[in-house]
């Protein structure tokens, strides 16, 4: 599940915009803004709605939602849900389509990016003039998500939402005077480790990675990450690789990431979710013992999953209220019970691990599902939903060649941010 989910949230990240363009969605009018909120949260709840999900109909969570349906429809008489599901592959193709074609369904499961072009192109309903209350009800980070740039409005309901972690490989980092008390928090800390170790001959090294550049805008929609910040961040990579302190393979086409490189022992310092301890335990159960988790420097990442309601549908205050009560407390906990390794989009809900989180006889596990409800108070959706997988290659491209020496850092990060300018939609 965790896996599959991820690699969803991954594999639809930033392609909106490019699909938008080709789909040439124009929306279709409705009802303006306020006037679509104001009747959808007014409005009497019946008839017949449709709901739509993300390849998420199996044996798992198939019973899941026919009970949340019948339950709503039993608290809701006159009401009747009809529930679809889509296959991972294609949804983003297959759900501009839909509305495209005046078929979008009334509920819909979207993450922010795939939601951005129906918001917009005014397909989707105004969630925070319809429910003052979304922002103290839901994660702050996962309501912001659903905040695009130069439209007005939050677009979905935070469903369920993930974050990942430190895990510090400490049998070889004790080695340099490092405990669990005295581990890196920031990531200049981490740098001077990475450099210590390898001054002091560590066999493996700390940091094996490429940069995570935060990818920005400006009011006006143009990438601006090109900052004396974001360059001095990648002129420590460049410096530790030119000294030899990371592993070639980083610059690779065939790198596999450093958590792959941590489960074989090739580096010290990884991030991943908190279903990194089960995997330690199948398939490097030797680093369990001398692994530790801690938060991620700075605000943790924040993946999210969320519910959208089309401006669309001919029975919106249904629409609304079926969203709302799939994404209410009880829901949400049952859900993330089932997913493992996820956590709920509401306050409330994702504050106490011991209702959805199964205790596990790793402890290892059990303290990463702690780390990551605390991370739920910081965390934020940094996705730029103008940013499309073409750009993010150039600029892991661009990166590649300040670390051989070819461009200074901020000539890579320019060449970057002009690209990516030169191919918004």
């Amino acid at each position: 599940m965790a896996t599959t989910r991820r690699s969803f949230l991954a594999a639809g990240s930033g392609a909106a915009a490019v699909s938008l363009a080709g789909c040439g969605l124009s929306g279709n009018g409705g009802s303006g803004g306020d006037e679509a909120a104001e009747e959808a949260a007014s409005g009497e709840v019946t008839g017949e709605i449709t709901f739509q999900s993300w390849s998420l109909k199996n044996e798992t969570f198939t019973p899941f939602f026919e009970k949340v349906i019948a339950d709503f429809e039993e608290q809701n008489p006159g009401t009747t849900v009809q529930w679809m599901d889509q296959p991972g592959e294609g949804y983003q193709d297959k759900v501009l389509a839909q509305a495209n074609s005046d078929a979008l369904p009334d509920v819909i499961n979207l993450p922010p990016d795939l939601a951005y072009p129906l918001a917009s192109t005014d397909f989707l309903l105004d969630l925070g003039a319809a429910v003052p209350e979304l922002s103290s009800t839901y994660v702050e980070g996962a309501v912001q998500g659903y905040q695009f740039p130069q439209v007005e409005g939050s677009f979905g309901f935070p469903w369920y939402l993930g974050t990942d972690m430190n895990w510090w490989n400490l049998g070889e980092l004790s080695a340099y005077g490092v405990d669990e008390s005295s581990l890196p928090t920031s990531m200049e800390e981490m740098f001077e480790l990475a450099r210590t170790a390898h001054e002091e001959g560590a066999e493996n090294p700390v940091v094996s990675n490429m940069p995570e550049i935060v990818i920005t805008s400006n009011d006006a929609g143009e990438f601006d990450f090109n900052t004396a910040e974001n360059v001095a961040l990648l002129q420590q990579y460049v410096d530790l690789y030119a000294d030899g302190a990371m592993p070639p393979e980083v610059l690779n086409d065939d790198y596999t990431g450093n958590a792959t490189l941590y489960k074989q022992g090739k580096v010290l310092w990884t991030t991943a979710t908190s279903s990194f301890a089960g995997d330690l335990e199948k398939e490097a159960p030797s680093l369990l013992e001398n692994t530790v988790v801690a938060p991620r420097f700075g605000n943790p990442p924040l993946f999210v999953q969320g519910i959208c309601v089309s401006k669309m549908s001919a029975n919106s205050a249904t629409a609304l209220a079926f969203a709302q009560f799939l994404t209410n407390d009880e829901n949400q906990i049952a859900f993330c019970t089932l997913a493992q390794g996820f956590l709920p989009g509401t306050q409330k809900a994702a504050a106490d691990p011991s209702k959805f989180a199964e205790t596990s006889d790793l402890e290892l596990a059990n303290r990463a599902v702690e780390v990551a409800s605390e991370s739920m108070q910081n965390a934020v959706d940094t996705t730029n939903v103008l940013w499309t997988e073409d750009m993010r290659t150039n600029l892991v491209q661009q990166m590649a060649k300040a670390m051989q020496g070819d461009l200074s850092a901020q000539e890579a990060l320019d060449s970057a941010v002009e690209y990516g300018n030169q191919n918004l939609a």
